[in-house]
């Protein structure tokens, strides 16, 4: 690789980082809000390095050509980097052009549900309905909350369409970090149509009875009443309430 091939690849790493995390939302498909500001640092600095880098390797390349070839060097430039380095030209255009989709259903369906902290103490639930709920907290509530006051209870949740053997999960994939550690948080739904795979939906029903509700043998289910196709959101990988803009009346 020439010398001068190196300021384009820094460049392009740079632009790339830049382009999914300050110019677009791109970047929350991969890691959390939180690591958006060092990823825009992390491209400025490399825009930076090649650009410094390519101002430098002219000036060497032209002391280089006012070298005396008997003397100090034959006037060519063997220096470059290893073969190896052409590897991040591939992740660096696949950012500039076309960046790889976001977790999903297939993800999801492969994964077994994020298992839901302990909890002891329960509030009384909003006297609403349908109550909004996230999957953690409907989860928790069917298997741990020992007064049921789910039941009974119309919810609305928002998630991702996971189909499954003989129907579907509502499902959040949640990230620590980033995609690499990944979870699933999964609420069967029973009844109507399946939705297409990785659709945003907004449901509404009620707990599906089974087990003992409040123990670990209550089913994390739902029996559907209502689903509604909704937008993606900004950030996906947080088990969020739904959208104002999605609750129905």
């Amino acid at each position: 690789m020439k010398r001068s091939l190196r300021a384009v690849l820094l460049v392009l790493c740079g632009l790339g980082l830049l382009r999914v995390s300050l110019l677009t939302d791109l970047c929350l498909r991969y890691v959390k809000e939180s690591m958006r500001p060092m990823l825009i640092v992390s491209g400025a600095v490399l825009v930076l390095l090649g650009a410094a880098s390519a101002v430098l390797d002219r000036r060497a390349g032209a002391d280089l050509r006012n070298q005396d070839d008997g003397h100090d060097g034959h006037g060519h430039d063997h220096s470059g980097l290893p073969r190896v380095a052409w590897l991040l030209l591939l992740p660096a255009l696949s950012l500039l052009f076309h960046a790889p989709p976001a977790l999903g259903a297939y993800t999801a369906s492969r994964q077994p549900a994020k298992p839901v902290a302990r909890q002891s103490d329960f509030g009384p639930l909003p006297a609403v309905s349908p109550l909004p709920m996230t999957l953690s907290d409907f989860t928790s509530r069917v298997q741990q909350d020992r007064e049921r006051a789910i039941s009974g209870r119309t919810v609305l949740m928002t998630g991702i369409v996971t189909p499954r053997e003989g129907g579907w999960d509502l499902t959040r994939i949640i990230i620590s970090c980033c995609a690499a550690d990944a979870q699933s948080v999964k609420v069967r739904v029973y009844g109507g149509t399946v939705p297409s795979a990785d659709s945003w939906v907004t449901v509404t029903g009620t707990w599906h009875p089974g087990g003992t509700l409040g123990t670990a043998s209550a089913p994390v289910a739902l029996d559907v009443q209502t689903v509604k196709k909704v937008p993606r959101p900004v950030n996906g990988y947080q088990d969020a309430l739904p959208l104002p803009s999605t609750l129905t009346r």
